[in-house]
């Protein structure tokens, strides 16, 4: 028997909800699945797991329906297997401060799953506690709130549902830019007071058709930002670590730039795709800033704390950053004083972007099967790892570094 320890955001302050709006989730099948298939080839899946994430999500939805399953009271949908399989699941959401939940079940915990949206923090001190915990699953994408270091020196392997909700993230980016660029916000907050003042609306909106987009990261989220940027008639410019294929670059039109700072003030949009390590946190500072052109719109959907906050706060007093968008913070749950919730022109969100009910439908069924493989003794495939044995592998080789 197990012991597996869940750590996932809390209920609505409704309740959990009795029903949905929509009775059916879409299948991954079709355009889904050729988009996956279509990524460049270092950040593209294999088809034999492309088409076993469809396997294993349509089985999924026949179980499960269509549930709100990443708060406590949704369990993940893991209730009824561990009770027939014999394991014992406990599930919370008090993670903070050294009396939570978290710190009274990790040290007796086998399995360890949290969410990016509501992550909890397994540092080096927690890892040293945790004698018997094995496994650290991440389910969805970016495995930041793990020391990885600790848990490579500790033999704890670290796994997460690699881009399983990617697409779900970048409809997100997508919607703030246009959010931002069109005066969405303002104009319906107009709107919902009764107010009909069109020149008000339309004094700070644009088109984004032509306009110069730069994303910071281009792997599997930044390039399906990419590619729907792309649609919408913008110059498409990127800058990573490891540069996309001539070919590929030729079919979307992007311009490479060698780092963020070379590209800053060159854009009109610049958008963050980049995983969290020590070398790229504060990444967005007051020096990068500066560099930026006057009135720049700036969206980070990847992590709070690539950005400096204060200096984030100051470029928008000045008038280098027209809007900020995003919907990460640093810490999460960001405090009710946090200046990016009353900064004028701001449209950030909880972290919400990669948890909707159909993006917990992809992650939440990869969870399940990396949970099962490992309690069975069986494999899980390569691109799921993020720490395996005392060093980075799969995915994690990829995006991070000790």
């Amino acid at each position: 028997m197990a012991k597996i320890l869940c750590v996932l955001y809390p209920d609505p302050q409704a309740g959990y909800p009795p029903k949905y709006i929509r009775d059916l989730q879409p299948s991954l099948k079709g355009p889904y699945a050729e988009e996956l298939l279509s990524l460049p080839e270092k950040i593209r899946p294999s088809e034999a797991v492309v088409k076993h994430e469809n396997e294993i999500y349509e089985a999924f939805l026949k179980e499960q329906k269509n549930q709100l399953l990443g708060c406590v009271s949704g369990k993940l949908g893991l209730e009824k297997w561990c009770k027939d399989n014999g394991h014992e699941l406990i599930v919370v959401s008090d993670k903070d401060g050294k009396d939570s939940d978290f710190d009274k079940y990790l040290p007796e915990a086998d399995v360890f799953i949290t969410q990016p949206f509501w992550p909890a923090y397994l540092t080096k001190e927690r890892i040293q506690k945790a004698k018997n915990l094995k496994i650290a699953i991440t389910a969805g994408i970016g495995s930041d709130h793990v020391d990885l270091k600790a848990a490579a020196e500790a033999g704890i392997s670290v796994v997460e549902a690699t881009g399983s909700n990617s697409i779900s993230v970048a409809e997100h980016i997508v919607m703030m830019a246009l959010s931002l660029v069109r005066n969405y916000l303002p104009a319906h907050a107009l709107a919902r007071n009764g107010v009909w003042n069109i020149a008000d609306c339309v004094s700070r909106s644009y088109d984004l058709a032509n306009m110069r987009f730069g994303a910071v990261g281009s792997g599997r989220i930044g390039y399906a930002v990419l590619k729907r940027m792309k649609a919408f008639g913008c110059e498409l410019h990127y800058t990573q670590r490891h540069r996309l294929p001539e070919a590929v670059e030729k079919e979307l039109g992007l311009t490479f730039h060698k780092t963020p700072e070379e590209m800053a003030p060159h854009m009109d949009i610049i958008s963050a795709h980049i995983p969290l390590y020590p070398q790229t946190r504060n990444l967005f500072n007051e020096a990068f800033f500066a560099k930026v052109n006057h009135g720049t719109y700036f969206i980070n959907c990847a992590r709070g704390e690539l950005v400096d906050m204060d200096a984030l706060k100051k470029a928008q007093e000045e008038g280098k950053i027209a809007a900020y968008a995003g919907d990460v913070w640093f810490p999460q749950p960001a405090p009710a004083d946090h200046p990016w919730r009353t900064m004028p022109f701001n449209g950030m969100t909880p972290h919400m972007s990669g948890t909707s009910l159909s993006a917990q439908a992809r992650y939440i069924s990869i969870t399940h099967e990396m949970l099962k493989n490992f309690l069975a003794g069986k494999p899980i495939p390569e691109d799921y790892y993020i720490v395996k044995g005392d060093q980075l592998s799969g995915t994690g080789a990829q995006s991070y570094k000790l």
